[in-house]
């Protein structure tokens, strides 16, 4: 069996769009974030996305939570 991987700071975007896609939307509907849908930023990571908009590393840590909470 399989395990799933852990959505992390360092996780690409791209590959969060593609394996865990209630985090997706929690990403764009709750913080703002559509870089999900974005090309260029599909190879950038959840952490670099969070910082071009600005997001402190409370709130980083906060959002990577709440995107753990919508895959459980």
């Amino acid at each position: 069996m399989k395990t799933k991987k852990k959505i992390g700071r360092k996780m690409l975007i791209g590959e969060l769009a593609m394996n865990f896609p209630k985090a997706a939307e929690v990403l764009i509907n709750k913080y703002g974030l559509h870089c999900v849908g974005c090309g260029m930023a599909m190879m950038e990571t959840i952490e670099d996305g969070a910082k071009a908009h600005g997001m402190s590393e409370k709130q980083i840590e906060k959002m990577l939570v709440d995107l753990e909470k919508a895959e459980k």
